[in-house]
């Protein structure tokens, strides 16, 4: 039996809220090259928070507080209070802030927490900004009591990043039920094949094409973890360019040894490419931006509503119910439905989520998305964009960082600011964001950009 969800009524913001600048770094593996090699948390948040300003024509002046967001400070910070450690490197010394995690969630409720501090009339301008070393840790790294390292650090090593993971789950119940973190990859699969009809040889092919889509997109994305790694020594590839190597074709390698299965459906293409980086916005009463902002250069892009749910592993189908929960505030406040989105992301660190996530919203038709998917309409120049850039199996996945690089994606491409990896939508205006994570929060929010 479905499990039934409590419901919640959104209810209209107080005042219009909208995004006038973002900022992203590169995500990288930084241990991996000299040039990023003991970058600072205070170096990463910075960079993207002070990127962010620059687009906004704002300085720190006109910034009233800031949120600082990671989804794990035990793994990859230096502090127990984050926030308050790094303000010095963009010019906010003596400004209100508070940090939050909710481990892959963090980035977009990083949006909802600056939204609402706006609309509630306390600020008229925030700074919302996340930051993660996925995937390595302050030197030495031995345990949360080691003496740590001011700026060297260490490889993450899978052990030490699964011996963390748990933490994110209900350890009373996980382990009877089977629902643990290694234990739901395949869920969304076996439902959507169920609930669709479909055949697994299908889902198969649907799996496949969301990876290969996935590195196209990143490849053309020039902040992606695929494009930073091609200045090192082992740069990450395209499976088109990995089937070229072995003398396949696309499909043949995905279906090969070189894709194992991790389950009835997953194969690792489907996984994330946990990395460093950070992501920042500017959020400001729209009212106030021509007073904070006069010299903006693009339309702002106001914060319809945002949509919140929380299941933890144990409930049935998590993953779904959650969606749909949070989606479904959002449409009843907005009057919004998935024919008037333009693109979609969603935070796919299993890449089911594109799928299921696209269809609950209605941005794909229902038992049709899979189509979709395989026929190349979901890629970036596709003419249902999904993840356009290349999500969290080969854009990155910087853990908190990457809600809001799917911020900073969805903003330039509603402002045709993207150059050659611009969508090819004319002139979209309006975008979902489906968050998730942190055992599990879901957000889903709706941008627009006003005219």
């Amino acid at each position: 039996m479905d499990q039934i969800v409590n419901k919640t009524k959104l209810h209209p913001y107080s005042r219009s809220v909208s995004i006038i600048g973002v900022g992203c770094t590169p995500f990288m593996y930084t241990v991996d090259s000299p040039e990023t090699n003991g970058l600072t948390e205070g170096e990463m948040f910075g960079y993207a928070a002070l990127k962010a300003m620059e687009d906004a024509g704002v300085n720190p002046q006109n910034i009233d507080y800031y949120f600082h967001g990671e989804a794990s400070p035990l793994n990859g910070s230096n502090y127990l209070v984050p926030n308050i450690q790094i303000g010095n490197w963009f010019g906010m010394k003596g400004k209100g802030s508070i940090h939050h995690s909710e481990a892959c969630c963090t980035g977009y409720l990083a949006i909802e927490q600056a939204v609402n501090a706006i609309a509630s009339g306390k600020y008229d301008c925030v700074l919302t900004a996340c930051v993660e070393f996925g995937d390595s840790t302050p030197s030495p790294a031995d345990n949360v009591e080691s003496r740590k390292h001011p700026y060297k650090r260490d490889k993450m090593t899978m052990e030490k990043f699964l011996k963390t993971t748990q933490w994110l789950y209900d350890r009373t119940y996980t382990r009877a039920l089977m629902a643990g973190q290694e234990m739901i990859y395949d869920d969304a699969a076996e439902w959507y094949v169920r609930t669709r009809k479909i055949t697994a040889d299908q889902m198969n092919d649907a799996l496949n094409w969301m990876g290969i889509t996935a590195r196209r997109n990143a490849a053309s994305t020039p902040l992606s973890l695929l494009n930073w790694s091609k200045t090192t020594d082992n740069p990450i590839k395209t499976y088109d360019e990995l089937a070229e190597e072995q003398g396949m074709t696309v499909e043949e390698y995905m279906n090969s040894p070189f894709n194992p299965r991790m389950g009835d459906f997953l194969r690792a293409a489907g996984v994330e490419l946990k990395c460093d980086g950070a992501a920042a916005c500017i959020v400001c009463a729209t009212d106030m931006i021509p007073q904070i902002a006069p010299n903006l250069k693009h339309a702002p892009i106001e914060v319809l509503g945002i949509g919140s749910s929380a299941l933890e592993a144990t409930n049935p189908h998590f993953e779904v119910r959650a969606t749909e929960e949070a989606v479904r505030q959002v449409y009843e406040l907005t009057g919004k439905s998935g024919d008037d989105l333009d693109l979609f992301y969603a935070n796919d660190f299993i890449i089911t989520s594109q799928l299921i996530s696209a269809e609950i919203a209605g941005y794909l038709p229902f038992g049709e998305g899979w189509k979709y998917i395989v026929d190349g309409r979901t890629a970036w120049d596709g003419d249902k964009p999904l993840n356009s850039n290349g999500g969290r199996t080969a854009f990155g996945h910087a853990h908190a960082a990457s809600g809001l690089a799917d911020v900073y994606e969805a903003c330039k491409q509603l402002w045709g600011e993207m150059g050659d990896h611009q969508v090819k939508i004319k002139d979209p205006k309006t975008a979902m964001l489906r968050g998730y994570g942190g055992a599990q929060n879901v957000a889903a929010i709706i941008l627009e950009k006003k005219a």
